[in-house]
């Protein structure tokens, strides 16, 4: 059995976390790390694990961590794993790290974009970036993940194939992206009360955006070049999901179907990443509680650009699945290892 500590198992993400893992075949939780709830049972913080969960929530002691736990979950906020990180401690154990700490190479950027000190960037070269589907191999063999963004993954994935394809202009690439409130986590901010957020939808982190430069550093990747891009989130009055819906303008004439193959080619053998039937788009409802991302593109020959769309639910492929499924990939496990849920409707 794989053993796994969780630091900040009382967060949204790490609650997800606690959930996958509690079904996972091959794992044993043994550390309920939360700062804020120390010694008290974890089953008082979440109700839906009364006389699931037994265990009480313990510190962040890392030290004590490290020699017990085969892979520890940092399911924290920016700059608290780069603070913990050491050599000593990827000696000892897995670290798949569910903050930005790691996601982008150019410490500099991180700094700029986050407004903090990156207290361990000689560790950023060796990190490998945790979206399964364009690292796989690299992951098998990491001691230490970051794990994506939830915007990030289902950006990247609507876009990728086009990018490394060369099918679009990146220049021109825009992407409009909403989430569900449980994307801005469970601490306490007036901006994410029922009455301020209830019946309303926002655009926020016009241009600022944080997730932006991770996109952008992938993206860059797939197409082979610097990229620069326009990415607007918005905030919607539901718990769950991300949609994507991205513009660019095409590089030369293509029909729908031919860019279709190109994505149905790139995912035919990704066990979550699913490419919709033509004229279906995807919807957030469809994927709520899984691992999946539903993906589509359309071609509009008017203006001769591609749009692509992506649905997910913030919380499993956003976060905690996406980390399960870098664990089982570290750990030589068949990748989807718990992470077999239907998506719930209603």
């Amino acid at each position: 059995m794989i053993k796994a500590g969780i630091i900040g198992s009382t967060g949204y993400a790490g609650q997800e976390l606690v959930r996958i893992l509690l079904r996972h075949p091959e794992t044993e939780i043994i550390w309920y790390g939360s700062r804020s709830y120390i010694d008290q049972k974890y089953s008082e913080v979440f109700r839906n694990m009364f006389q699931i969960v037994d265990a009480a929530c313990m510190d962040d002691n890392m030290e004590e961590l490290m020699k017990k736990a085969d892979v520890v979950f940092t399911a924290t906020p920016q700059g608290f794993c780069a603070g913990i990180v050491n050599e000593e401690v990827l000696e000892q154990t897995k670290i798949i790290d569910l903050s930005a700490d790691y996601r982008i190479k150019d410490v500099s950027v991180y700094e700029a974009w986050y407004g903090i000190r990156h207290a361990s960037p000689r560790f950023l070269p060796e990190a490998v970036y945790g979206l399964c589907e364009i690292n796989r191999e690299k992951i098998r063999s990491a001691r230490l993940i970051a794990n994506p963004g939830c915007y990030p993954t289902c950006s990247i994935l609507s876009a990728y194939p086009a990018a490394k394809e060369g099918l679009i202009d990146m220049d021109t690439l825009i992407i409009d992206a909403k989430s569900g409130t449980s994307g801005a986590g469970r601490g306490a901010k007036v901006a994410n009360l029922y009455c301020e957020v209830n019946e309303n939808i926002k655009a926020y982190g016009v241009a600022t955006h944080r997730h932006t430069p991770e996109i952008e550093e992938q993206l860059g990747y797939a197409a082979g070049r610097e990229v620069r891009l326009s990415f607007t989130p918005h905030l919607v009055p539901m718990n769950r999901g991300i949609l994507v819906t991205a513009y660019a303008a095409l590089n030369r004439t293509a029909e729908e179907e031919e860019i279709r193959e190109i994505y149905e080619a790139y995912y035919k053998e990704e066990p979550f990443v699913r490419v919709l039937e033509r004229d279906v788009c995807p919807e957030t409802r469809w994927v709520e509680g899984s691992n999946y991302v539903d993906v589509n593109i359309k071609v509009d020959p008017r203006t001769n650009r591609l749009i692509m769309m992506g649905s997910m639910d913030n919380l499993v492929k956003g976060a905690a699945g996406q980390a399960v499924q870098n664990m089982n990939l570290v750990f030589g496990l068949p990748e989807g290892t718990g992470l077999d849920a239907v998506p719930m409707f209603p």
